[in-house]
């Protein structure tokens, strides 16, 4: 496929996940988060699960795969969603983006250490302005006397569990079909997350099913974890792992535009501030790759 294709296939993805900002703030207004988190996994498992018993794609599936697709699904699904579910209640969607969009610098520190990445003078100076990022971030946020911050830290941990799950994912598991290896996926982090969506938030079926919830949870289920991650594993066969994750560089303006339009969100200047600096690091280390 040329090089266009696969470039517009990777807008389309961002594009997708851009928009799940928004629909995740949206679904918290009612939902609680690991709940959330645990049902977006379960039915976009149901969905996928169908379509690779339909193409017969199980058969890329191989036993030694299991443990690269158990760590990897657990850390990008498992505890990624449960970090940043939980965070997203106390900040603004686009604020959310921003504090994952510091995977690439994450997916490039691991890369360093594994010997995939190479480091260069311009991306070592590029650390420092990301760390810079965070904390005019997370100090705007703690200086609010809410769990704001602790909110921020937590989305910025599960930015780095992303990070390390695609690094795995890269190097272990390039021959099998997306569809195998998001579904794969969606099962190991699928039940520790609605063991602990029902010890935490109790039973789900008492909870606030209003139609907005039950929006939320349609697109995070079906056009985030479906067709987004599919398109995503897609792009992972033909694009380095730090050039998938690049669109975290890209989705915070979108997800800025809708929360502005939509919920009538507005950053503070720390916090503007601080994602224009973990922007600028980020994409100095994607831009070498």
């Amino acid at each position: 496929m040329s090089r266009a294709r696969i470039v517009a296939i990777w807008w389309v993805a961002c594009l997708l996940w851009s928009a799940g900002w928004l629909f995740l703030k949206i679904g918290l207004a009612d939902l609680p988060p690991i709940t959330f988190a645990a049902l977006r996994l379960a039915l976009a498992f149901v969905v996928l699960s169908a379509v690779v018993t339909a193409r017969d794609e199980w058969r890329t599936l191989h036993r030694r795969d299991v443990p690269v697709i158990a760590i990897s699904g657990l850390l990008l699904l498992g505890v990624n969603y449960a970090l940043t579910f939980w965070g997203a209640q106390y900040l603004p969607s686009a604020l959310t983006s921003v504090l994952q969009a510091t995977s690439p610098v994450f997916g490039f520190l691991v890369g360093v250490t594994t010997g995939a990445e190479r480091f260069s003078l311009a991306r070592g100076l590029a650390l420092p302005l990301g760390v810079v990022g965070v904390a005019l971030v997370s100090r705007g946020q703690f200086a609010g006397g809410s769990p704001a911050g602790w909110g921020s830290a937590a989305v910025i941990g599960g930015a780095a569990c992303a990070a390390v799950a695609y690094a795995i994912v890269k190097r272990r598991t390039t021959h099998v079909a997306p569809t195998v290896m998001v579904t794969s996926q969606t099962l190991c982090a699928m039940v520790p997350l609605m063991i602990a969506g029902v010890a935490l938030d109790g039973n789900p079926l008492q909870h606030s099913w209003t139609p907005r919830a039950i929006m939320a949870l349609l697109y995070l289920a079906i056009a985030s974890s479906v067709v987004a991650f599919w398109l995503n594993y897609w792009l992972l066969k033909r694009m380095s792992a730090t050039s998938v994750l690049s669109m975290a560089l890209v989705q915070p303006l979108i997800a800025a535009v809708l929360g502005a339009i939509v919920l009538g969100e507005r950053l503070g200047l720390l916090a503007a501030a601080g994602g224009v600096c973990i922007l600028i690091s980020a994409a100095i280390i994607l831009q070498r790759d």
